[in-house]
């Protein structure tokens, strides 16, 4: 089976459970980093589906890797490899198919619940589940593209996840681990203390308390997500 291709945007967002679970189904997987000079494919053909992970940064800087990244995004909707975004994924394939990122209202980091949507797409990904603790770190959301369908909802982002078919893009965290929380807590302590205000940020002792059963309910969602995800990949 041709592997599952990650891309990964800074150091302290890998793939984190996800990476577990593929391995755990025999799946292959490698790691692109898309910041390093000429790691980027020519195109996503090789790949049996196209992964992008979180970061930082807006899908609107100018940044050198973005446009490749873009186009090989595009490349693989029209070729129906699946793509999975997580976060600042989620907005890269929104901007790819012709979507708008920009500011969310309110800043969301942290726990927070989100509700699945009622429609047959929702109930493909999410099975039964009506609304779970999802993680959150972000301060941009992501229009719906042409043809997408409305999956999750939160009190302050209205667009937490769609999808297109196979493809599917979340604002929220689904591969977050517990030591993952902890890193994030520890690199993000700036814009923790800059976004006290927030009624949708928590602080780091917060996020942390009963941090592995929070894990262990979101490893539960993401084992149903993935496991629908994986059924689209490409031999």
């Amino acid at each position: 089976m041709k592997p599952v291709v990650i891309f990964k945007n800074v150091a302290h967002e890998g793939p984190g459970y996800l990476g577990d679970f593929l391995t755990l189904h025999n799946i292959p997987w490698q790691i692109i980093n898309t910041n390093e000079a000429n790691a980027m494919p020519a195109s996503i053909s090789a790949y049996s589906g196209m992964v992008l992970m979180g970061g930082p940064m807006s899908v609107n800087d100018d940044l050198p890797w973005l446009p490749p990244l873009l186009d090989l995004i595009r490349e693989a909707y029209v070729n129906d490899i699946p793509l999975l975004g997580h976060c600042l994924g989620g907005q890269l394939i929104s901007k790819a198919l012709g979507g708008i990122v920009q500011q969310n209202p309110i800043k969301e980091i942290g726990w927070g619940e989100v509700t699945v949507s009622q429609n047959e797409a929702a109930k493909y990904w999410f099975g039964d589940i009506e609304n779970f603790n999802a993680f959150h770190w972000h301060g941009e959301t992501f229009s719906l593209p042409k043809g997408a369908t409305h999956l999750l909802a939160s009190t302050y982002c209205q667009n937490q996840a769609y999808a297109i078919g196979k493809h599917l893009a979340l604002q929220t965290h689904l591969e977050v681990t517990a030591e993952m929380v902890k890193n994030w807590c520890e690199v993000g302590g700036g814009e923790l203390a800059e976004s006290v205000a927030s009624p949708a940020v928590q602080q780091a002792d917060v996020m942390q308390q009963n941090l592995p059963l929070h894990c262990f309910f979101l490893k539960k969602v993401a084992n149903q997500v993935y496991g629908q995800w994986i059924k689209g990949l490409v031999n």
